[in-house]
């Protein structure tokens, strides 16, 4: 080999590395990209669904609505409205695993990590006969979500009686609680409601600031969720039952958190019944009707089996069969442990792929 195709060697296999040292350096800058739009995504997303709530409530009370009624419709959509536009932005992109891991995904950590941490740090006692009555209801619904994918396909059909189911379940909750003297759980939303305090004009701002931000922080969220899907070779799907649903699941967390620390344990447990029910229905009905898809195997033999089982154990726990229900510090540790041991298990799979 002469010298000159020595230098040539030399010359290509430094241009190599550098070429590798920029690939390398270039990906590891995207993903710490992906990474920090996810986490900003999820504080705005946080942020700005509070903010909506707040708005909207004192908006609606301006114009007359009963402060049960707000509470039951709009702070229930509202506590649900971070799941619901980050799946409607990622059927609307080609992304409907990111929808129903979302969905999925956010029942699991409701039940397992909220109510887990929150039962660990104070017994939760359940006296509302609203929940002892919407407990089935949520089995139901679970056992219909369940039935809808066997066939592994959401179609738009699916997604429709889905919205069906949960405008008959929303007009059956309002009927009932105007219906006579409100119990625990009402008296409880209506003096969280009567907390909402500002002008008109503050309301509608902030009303319309939430939706845009909420918007805006959703397709943050999505797009680094989707970097980091790609960067890692997973499935949207994973990435959608682990970071996001976890994430979407905050306010939540919050809620239950403070209204425990008050003693309103019955708001706890009705904050996670109702997000289940909006993410089992409106969350996944909205993904289908904008991009009906094939579902993974996995979610139905894995995912919805989980969802599944935890709502089971969740209506032993809480239902009272002998009196009051009670979710006490050692149940809470139980639901808590099995949380971790299913994100593990996620994990595992990313780390450790198949």
């Amino acid at each position: 080999m002469s010298w000159l195709d020595q230098d040539l060697l030399s010359f290509c296999t430094f241009s190599q590395l550098r070429f590798n040292s920029f690939h390398f350096k270039f990906g590891r800058f995207c993903m710490t990209l992906a990474l920090t739009a996810v986490i900003v995504g999820l504080i705005f997303l946080v942020w700005s669904a509070d903010k909506f709530i707040e708005g909207a409530a004192v908006t609606a009370k301006y114009f007359g609505m009963s402060p049960l009624l707000i509470g039951m419709v709009i702070v229930g959509f509202g506590t649900s409205a971070p799941e619901m536009v980050v799946s409607a932005l990622a059927s609307l992109q080609g992304n409907p695993g990111i929808a129903l891991g979302n969905a999925y995904g956010s029942n699991i950590s409701n039940i397992a990590l909220i109510l887990g941490v929150t039962a660990l740090l104070s017994p939760i006692a359940v006296n509302s006969q609203v929940l002892r009555k919407e407990m089935p209801v949520l089995l139901a619904v679970t056992a219909l979500a369940a039935i809808q994918l066997a066939d592994g396909h959401l179609s738009r059909w699916d997604a429709i009686v889905l919205m069906i189911v949960f405008v008959v379940l929303m007009g059956w909750s309002i009927y009932q609680g105007m219906q006579g003297s409100p119990d625990a759980m009402g008296v409880d939303m209506q003096q969280e409601v009567d907390n909402y305090a500002m002008p008109l004009n503050k309301a509608i701002f902030w009303l319309i600031t939430g939706i845009v931000v909420l918007v805006v922080s959703s397709r943050i969220l999505v797009w680094g969720a989707v970097d980091i899907a790609t960067a890692l070779g997973v499935s949207d799907l994973i990435i959608g039952l682990t970071i996001i649903a976890v994430g979407t699941s905050l306010p939540e967390l919050a809620s239950s958190l403070m209204a425990v620390k008050k003693g309103e344990h019955d708001i706890a447990l009705g904050n996670v019944i109702g997000s289940n029910l909006f993410n089992t229905l409106t969350v996944v009905g909205i993904a289908g009707l904008i991009s009906p898809t094939n579902v993974p195997p996995e979610i139905l033999s894995r995912d919805i089996a989980v969802m599944a089982g935890l709502t089971v154990i969740l209506f032993i726990f809480a239902y009272g069969f002998r009196g009051p229900g009670r979710i006490n510090r050692i149940e809470g540790a139980l639901l808590l442990t099995a949380f971790v041991a299913y994100t593990s298990y996620l994990v595992s799979m990313v780390i450790l792929p198949q």
